[in-house]
């Protein structure tokens, strides 16, 4: 088994994609904000860390073979300011705090994640100082942009970069990202369309200000359709799979996905965006928690299912050697 260790972890998306390929086995796990390590918690037998990573010593972190990290992509993302780096609340060089542990663990993997827009940020020179890192270390760096309802069987438009980088030359020349396969799930196998759930979730009349439940009711003919409220209008998803979602999702804002069924529109549920993320069904979500918490560590992980896919190709590359 080859041990992982997790930064940023989140509530561990990453990490459960990678335990599924078998030959991964989580070690720790790092990340700082304590409602989502609640989750984690909840699914896995990992203590995490839940410390500010610029105080983690790099002794005070069991030894391990596979770094895996999934680093703040607000600096970096269409939704955020783009600003990358220069982020002024300090998430951009959150990236070289990983460069420190990385120096001194010297793992023979480096699994990254983050949105696509990090490839063209401040015209691809945000990339290419990641890249750089990553050589300066010795490691051999493939990358690639995959979107979940392309290459993890999910009915969700979610692109997003993923980095894999090795120390051995041969491993990274096994290595190759995996092709396309058929989006063969549905919406109704991620999403409930036909029990009667908590009124919480609906829109009716009345319930909200102005005139949002009547553009509702007017715009949303389609039972087979994901719509968003985008402020002042209502929006069709024409592509048949649910929108990206956000860490902002569910939290009213212009980015909640809506859906119609017989006992009206309402919006998903927290448990059906991380079935978009293509967690496990078991996966477990605190009862105590807002759902405006949960919506955010939903929108904020990743596709769990590209990444298993991922982490089986660099397993099948280590492997092989």
């Amino acid at each position: 088994m080859l041990k992982c260790a997790s930064f940023f972890a989140g509530v561990g998306g990453i990490d459960i994609g990678f335990e599924k390929a078998k030959l991964f086995d989580v070690v720790y796990a790092n990340e700082i904000d304590p409602y989502p390590v609640k989750t984690y918690e909840l699914n896995s037998k990992i203590k995490v860390d839940c410390r500010d990573i610029h105080e983690v010593k790099c002794d005070e972190i069991p030894d391990f073979d596979v770094m895996l990290a999934g680093f703040p992509c607000q600096a970096f993302s269409v939704a955020g300011y783009r600003k990358g780096f220069d982020d002024e609340k300090g998430r951009g060089t959150l990236f070289f705090e990983l460069v420190r542990i990385i120096k001194a663990k010297k793992p023979q993997i480096v699994f990254l994640e983050n949105v696509k827009n990090l490839v063209g940020h401040d015209n691809g020179n945000t990339f290419s100082v990641i890249i750089d890192e990553l050589q300066k270390e010795n490691y051999h760096v493939k990358y690639a942009v995959l979107n979940a309802m392309e290459y993890g069987n999910i009915p969700q438009n979610r692109e997003r970069i993923y980095i894999v980088a090795f120390k051995d030359v041969e491993k990274y020349k096994n290595f190759e990202f995996p092709l396309p396969v058929p989006l063969k799930k549905k919406l109704s196998d991620i999403i409930d369309f036909d029990s009667l759930l908590d009124e919480k979730y609906y829109y009716t009349d009345g319930k909200y200000k102005g005139d949002i439940y009547d553009k509702l009711v007017e715009a949303m003919d389609d039972e087979n359709a994901i719509y968003q409220w985008r402020r002042k209008y209502v929006r069709k998803n024409k592509s048949g799979v649910v929108p990206t979602l956000t860490a902002n999702q569910g939290e009213g804002g212009h980015n909640v996905c809506l859906i119609k069924t017989k006992h009206g529109i309402r919006k998903m549920t927290p448990h059906e965006c991380f079935n978009t993320q293509g967690f496990p069904k078991k996966f477990k979500l605190p009862t105590d928690m807002s759902d405006a918490r949960l919506y955010k560590q939903a929108g904020n992980s990743v596709c769990v299912s590209v990444i298993e896919r991922i982490a089986e190709k660099v397993a099948e590359a280590y492997l092989n050697n």
